[in-house]
């Protein structure tokens, strides 16, 4: 079989693999398609077919636009400084430079996530006056600019916003301007409202067991996941990538020169990429997420070699563009090997265990002779085993010493200790019940309520009234409220709430995600009393 028929069988693998209403996909090596391929519909309502010249929302691809667009119109992007200042008119100290937010080191609290706490509803509207007003209510960050790593929406929304004020121009203009035009994308856009794309392509939750429906889509973007665009589009982008790849001073290049946090060390995100490593190579690129919508590319430098993912569905696109540069390079896609027989390792990873500087809750769980669970952030991550006292991948290390875990994330440039938290259920449950107010967010005020004998949550805020959430025990004062999707496409985690008392009475309630961490509501109404 020629290498034009593997990677022909390798795309309708893609498509029988990760399933949806349509898709399409495309390999390049030194500019040229190798392969290029799209199938199913990009509106099953009105029978539209998914093409390589539909449009579809990157979606948080967006990122290393935004930059691109600041790269090439600033000699200095810190000029826009003043701009973002103006934006966070409470923020009265350690404010994040140009460079940290282009590179997710601001310290900021993810917006998406805190206007959760905002009582936005879960299917809710989040349009441009309820951004600026959830911005520009920060008052503090989590941690000081330059110091660790959060992935924070707002971050390149800050930077459009300031750009628009400094040109005068709509993003939209600069991004054709700068971007589209110079790099002959031809088709894409600025779509910033998520409701409807132009020519009908549609985004779908579901799975083939259940069936496939529209999503539902009510947020307005702009630099932070606002474009839409078509494969052709990305396949433009990636010429003009590999084309200018000698070039010191071309966009990409400079985009994806090396970063680091303030101490010098490393970072692995910046100006809109993520860098890793696949199959031994440096690559750079970045996914993207909304309900009904999937994205993934990236460039491979010493292989010359892209790759594009566009689902108009939630399967995996990141590990179907992984599943492609493989086999482009003709290597077999890595997939678990985990034996069941593999010989058990005794350890003492298993409980509740609490990260004090985040105020996050960890939860680890034995998965299988040689593996943990760990539920710390969005999702629950699985760490391979490998002794009786250290676990660990790439993105995640796990030490157990005396005190506790040392949690050791590279990314986050981040080294931590968890430690263990009783797992005694809550005394007296009742006494939680009542109102909590955090001045911090506009006093968003937290709701407790015992609803035949099971203890219920809901925030309110500025956005308006959140749906109540029944929250779980996890430990002696250590609940878990869920947050079953954000306005983004993937909900913040859990938040954790940490209960804290004085002599026995309840005073306040720390709340916390990895998005948005670190945020008291103290108590406003009094302890309940009489019984149920």
């Amino acid at each position: 079989m020629s290498s034009s028929d593997t990677l022909h069988t390798a795309l309708l693998e893609i498509a029988q693999r990760y399933p949806g209403p349509g898709g399409a996909v495309a390999i390049l090596r030194e500019g040229e398609i190798i392969a290029r391929h799209s199938w199913g519909y990009a509106s099953l309502e009105r029978r539209i077919p998914f093409t390589p010249s539909s449009l579809f929302r990157i979606c948080s691809i967006t990122k290393q636009f935004t930059c691109a667009v600041m790269l090439d119109r600033y000699r200095d992007p810190e000029k826009l400084t003043p701009f973002v200042r103006q934006a966070l008119p409470h923020l009265a100290t350690h404010h994040p430079t140009i460079h940290h937010l282009a590179h997710n080191q601001s310290g900021l609290r993810d917006y998406w996530a805190v206007a959760m706490l905002h009582g936005a509803a879960i299917e809710g509207q989040f349009n441009e006056g309820d951004a600026r007003r959830v911005m520009a209510g920060t008052r503090s960050l989590q941690f000081e600019p330059g110091t660790s790593y959060s992935y924070v929406n707002q971050n390149f929304r800050l930077l459009s916003n300031a750009m628009e004020a400094e040109s005068g121009e709509s993003f939209a203009a600069l991004l054709k301007r700068h971007i589209f035009t110079p790099a002959r994308m031809h088709t894409a856009l600025l779509a910033p409202e998520t409701r409807a794309l132009p020519d009908g392509t549609t985004g779908y939750e579901g799975t083939t067991e259940s069936g496939f429906r529209p999503a539902v889509n009510r947020i307005y973007w702009t630099g932070d996941a606002g474009m839409a665009a078509s494969l052709d589009d990305m396949i433009a982008w990636e010429r003009c990538i590999d084309a200018t790849r000698n070039d010191p001073n071309s966009l990409y290049q400079r985009l994806s020169a090396p970063v680091t946090f303030r101490d010098g060390t490393p970072a692995s995100y910046g100006f809109g990429l993520q860098r890793s490593r696949l199959a031994g190579y440096e690559v750079t690129g970045h996914g993207g997420a909304l309900r009904g919508w999937r994205s993934h590319r990236l460039y491979c430098p010493e292989k010359r070699l892209s790759v594009v993912v566009l689902f108009n569905h939630m399967s995996a696109a990141q590990a179907a563009a992984s599943d492609l540069f493989h086999h482009a390079l003709g290597l077999t896609a890595p997939r678990s090997t985990q034996s069941n027989t593999a010989p058990t390792i005794a350890h003492d990873f298993n409980g509740v265990w609490l990260d004090k500087e985040t105020g996050l809750s960890a939860r680890i769980e034995t998965v299988n002779a040689s593996s943990l669970r760990l539920r710390y952030l969005m999702v629950p991550e699985d760490i391979p085993l490998h002794s009786a006292t250290e676990a660990g991948n790439a993105g995640v290390q796990l030490e157990r010493t005396a005190e506790g875990i040392v949690m050791t994330r590279p990314a986050e440039n981040r080294r931590c200790l968890l430690v263990p938290h009783n797992t005694s259920p809550t005394p007296e449950r009742r006494a939680l019940v009542g109102q909590y107010r955090c001045d911090e967010l506009d006093g968003s005020e937290l709701t407790i309520t015992e609803q035949g004998g099971l203890l219920y949550g809901g925030f309110n805020g500025l956005l308006g009234e959140g749906r109540m959430e029944r929250l779980t025990n996890i430990g002696e004062d250590l609940w878990t409220f869920p947050c079953p999707r954000a306005l983004d496409h993937t909900a913040p985690g859990d938040w954790t709430l940490k209960i804290e008392r004085t002599q026995g009475s309840v005073q306040q309630v720390r709340v916390g995600c990895w998005l948005a961490r670190n945020l008291v509501y103290e108590r406003l109404s009094p302890r309940p009393s009489g019984d149920a």
